[in-house]
């Protein structure tokens, strides 16, 4: 890991040996005064990190480092980031590379798909509805990000029942000016009362709108209010809901050639469907670049016909300036007050 060099003196920083080291390839001189565009020795300079905490802390670090000496290299579209793939799935003596986890989703679905089809309870009165090909694929992967947005909610409202009631697309719960109709609030309330979360009704004067309240295991006061519609979580929760809704009858039925599965949930089926395309195939999930050979490493991130390269780009300087200072600069109370903020919205923590 290189310096941070939001907190250190120049000739500090010019002391430190891969700085100085990058500083020579590159050519141009660092700083206001040295710096000299015309002196650039490479067209493209690219970042090539593990794809893991480590690996992102060391790219956060480069950045700074481009970001506050070289920022032209940057405004002129020289700095690029390196996509090693995340996955590799070998079946037989074939290997698939997958860059990232949405990508290895829609390969495994498309695997367990080829010869699975999957029956929903019938509707009263009606009769079940059969899903394959396309149209299942389109419904797991839906369903896959509604685990996400679902564990996303859970982490603020600390109760799994609780986010089970406001995904219920049946309530109006969408628009702020839902939250301001009693009727719609007193639903929630009576609806967690009944999932055995003793919830009261209460008025939100402020925003002149009303909020169901329950507490959570550790007593807390958890509040479903109006607040919830500022959060694209929520908002992504309540579209996934609406659009497997017309799917997601449980008991599912996996029907693969001739045998039949049942499955009380979505959750259940959902996790059956992956464990079958991952069926008679070795998954491997890299960590870092020192897990491929030479020849991996080259025909995935390095091939100039074959690599997939993300270009950095400063589009709000402004803003920039604010996330490298609060991130990176010695301003620790602003620090802190950065991650209580943001802290519920980590999807990969390294604890």
């Amino acid at each position: 890991k290189i310096l941070n060099v939001m907190k250190a003196r120049q000739d500090k920083m010019l002391s430190h040996d891969e700085i100085r080291a990058m500083v020579t390839a590159i050519g141009t001189g660092i700083g206001t005064e040295d710096f000299d565009i015309g002196k650039l020795r490479y067209h493209k300079i690219i970042i090539m990190t593990d794809a893991d905490v480590d690996g992102s802390h060391i790219r956060t670090l480069l950045l700074t480092f481009f970001f506050r000496q070289m920022q032209e290299l940057i405004t002129r579209g020289h700095i690029y980031v390196a996509q090693p793939p995340l996955y590799r799935i070998r079946k037989g003596k074939k290997d698939y590379y997958i860059k990232d986890e949405k990508e290895f989703l829609r390969e495994i679905l498309r695997r367990a798909t080829e010869n699975l089809a999957v029956e929903t309870a019938p509707e009263e009165g009606g009769s079940p509805q059969r899903l394959e090909g396309a149209e299942l694929r389109n419904f797991l992967v839906a369903l896959d990000e509604y685990r996400h947005m679902f564990e996303r909610m859970e982490r603020r409202l600390r109760d799994r029942r609780a986010v089970a009631v406001i995904a219920d697309p049946a309530l109006n719960l969408d628009r702020k000016g839902d939250f301001g109709v009693q009727q719609n609030l007193e639903a929630v309330r009576e609806r967690l009362t009944a999932a055995g979360l003793p919830a009261e009704l209460r008025c939100d004067e402020e925003h002149s709108s009303w909020a169901a309240v329950f507490r959570d295991a550790t007593q807390a006061e958890r509040v479903i209010g109006v607040e919830l519609v500022s959060l694209p979580e929520y908002r992504r929760l309540r579209a996934l809901a609406r659009q497997i809704a017309p799917y997601s009858r449980p008991p599912f039925q996996v029907i693969k050639d001739s045998s039949r599965h049942t499955l009380p949930g979505w959750e259940q089926l959902l996790d059956y469907v992956k464990s079958e395309g991952m069926r008679d195939a070795q998954v491997q999930r890299y960590k870092g670049l020192g897990e491929m050979n030479a020849e991996q490493l080259w025909e995935t991130t390095m091939d100039p016909e074959k690599r997939t390269l993300l270009q950095v780009r400063l589009e709000d300087a402004v803003e920039a300036e604010e996330i490298f200072s609060t991130l990176m600069g010695e301003d620790v109370e602003a620090r802190r007050r950065f991650i209580e903020e943001n802290a519920l919205d980590v999807r990969n923590l390294d604890v």
